[in-house]
């Protein structure tokens, strides 16, 4: 979808994979079920690795798949962080200022994963004025609205781009919560760019915008075209 000078790409930052991430389906399956669900990119981090975004990402090119970007969801103790665009594992044994520096030194973006409130303490001066983006909407916020709250409440912080990802295990629909990129290309490096840039909008089930306000009016826009 073309919009406004951009590609609009529908992307979900948080999917896991069998082995090693607690996940119901092997890499292959999970790129195929993530085009099924009308993914056009999708972001597999492993739990502290990133091989299984290196294997999604061969067979989606090879399988004519979505575009499949390399990451890792670093898991502490603290916080989840996601570090999307790395190549090499970034140690979790450390702050998260520091590993938010390592994702940046490889070229990546540092997403908070969903960031409730027992995770905050971790989030000091220094890593929030780090940070790229956070999930706004996750699938806990549908289980509570207090949840829900802390999403937002961590959210609007900082200047951060808004984030929506299903943590796809397999189970549940990939994609349940997702996040329209506005894009200048429609590979890797330019959606890093447009994830440093704030170029997103995030939907809830209620219907409710997030994101960059000028991109949020322009979607209305063309859906007003649409319609008419």
């Amino acid at each position: 979808l073309a919009m406004g000078g951009y590609r609009v790409l529908a992307a979900d930052f948080h999917v896991h994979s069998f082995p090693l991430s607690w996940a119901m389906l092997a890499t292959w399956d999970t790129v195929m079920e993530a085009q099924r669900q009308g993914l056009d990119v999708i972001a597999i981090v492993g739990h502290n690795h990133v091989w299984a975004s290196k294997v999604g990402r061969w067979f989606s090119r090879r399988a004519g798949g979505p575009l499949v970007l390399t990451g890792q969801e670093i898991v502490s103790a603290h916080y989840h962080l996601l570090a999307i665009g790395i190549d090499s594992t970034v140690d979790w044994r450390q702050t998260l200022a520091s590993s938010i520096d390592e994702v940046h030194r490889q070229g990546g973006v540092a997403i908070a994963a969903h960031p409730v409130a027992s995770y905050w303490p971790a989030y000091d001066a220094k890593a929030m004025q780090a940070l790229d983006g956070a999930e706004i909407l996750h699938p806990i916020a549908y289980s509570s609205d207090d949840i829900a709250s802390q999403l937002q409440q961590f959210y609007h912080r900082a200047p951060l781009t808004a984030i929506g990802d299903s943590d796809y295990h397999g189970l549940g629909p990939i994609g349940l919560c997702r996040t329209y990129v506005f894009a200048k290309e429609e590979t890797q490096q330019g959606i890093l760019d447009a994830l440093r840039h704030g170029r997103t909008v995030v939907y809830d089930r209620a219907g409710r915008a997030y994101g960059d306000p000028a991109l949020i009016r322009l979607a209305a826009a063309s859906d007003r075209k649409s319609v008419v």
